[in-house]
């Protein structure tokens, strides 16, 4: 595989603690700044999303960007280190831990436990938002000032999402546009399914109780696929728990991440 960098970036200190981030970029921001009293936050962007560059030559499928992931991690100077990631982010930082490159993986409403409607839905769902952000362009903060636009926005995601600041809404949507490995991870991901695996390290699979975008009944599955990981139940909060409950989501990793 061609070797690309990664954006990244650094806060705090400690032993080293791997954020997985494509399109929640602004949703992780709270539970950075928390991890970052007690833990060294990398914070790494996935291909084609973020400040990072797309894959060249390569269909970016999951088990392509965790691999990119592996590689990345010998060129900064990371030995196994533990891992979270939300989502698509989640379902990286198992294939990390089914191929023993971390020392513990924490995935939040991972895709991939989903059947094809499932999938369709859910992808179907985020690109109908790109589209919808694209039409709107410059025009996005009309949407996140208020409340309304931002439930409006929002709603699939986070639980919550009036709640959420106009600037975190407005970046998150701008970052779902301009991430140019978007469309071409979205069509990968349809037909990625999570088969089972006995991890050699310690794995931890959250799911928010008001997941609207993968529905809880996938968190049943996730049980089945992996009975020897760790299934914790996010109460009140949606599919990118990060934003509904920042406190709870960096005790969450404080207690469970090794390395």
């Amino acid at each position: 595989m061609l070797e690309i960098q990664l954006a990244n970036s650094r806060r705090g200190t400690g032993s080293p603690l791997v954020v997985i981030r494509q399109l929640d970029r602004e949703g992780w921001a709270p539970v950075i700044d928390l991890l970052a009293h007690e833990r060294e936050v990398v914070a790494v962007d996935l291909p084609g999303f973020g400040d990072s560059p797309p894959l060249p030559g390569t269909v970016p499928t999951v088990q392509a960007l965790a691999n990119e992931v592996a590689l990345w991690f010998s060129t900064v100077g990371l030995t196994r280190p533990p891992v979270v990631g939300n989502s698509l982010g989640g379902a990286v930082a198992l294939e990390l831990a089914r191929a023993g490159h971390v020392a513990s993986t924490v995935a939040l409403s991972p895709i991939g436990l989903w059947t094809g409607p499932g999938a369709a839905y859910a992808l179907g769902s985020l690109r109908f938002a790109r589209t919808m952000v694209q039409t709107l362009g410059p025009r996005t903060a009309r949407l996140t000032r208020s409340p309304l636009g931002r439930t409006l926005a929002f709603w699939q995601l986070a639980a919550r999402p009036w709640q959420m600041t106009a600037e975190a809404a407005d970046g998150a949507l701008r970052n779902l546009v301009r991430s140019p490995g978007f469309e071409a991870t979205r069509r990968a991901a349809r037909t990625y399914r999570l088969t089972g695996f006995t991890p050699s390290v310690p794995v931890t699979v959250a799911w928010g109780t008001r997941d609207l975008l993968t529905p809880r009944h996938q968190a049943h599955r996730a049980a089945q696929l992996l009975p020897a990981a760790r299934h914790v139940r996010l109460l009140g909060c949606g599919h990118s728990p990060m934003s509904d409950d920042p406190s709870r989501i960096a005790r969450l990793l404080l207690s469970t991440s090794t390395g």
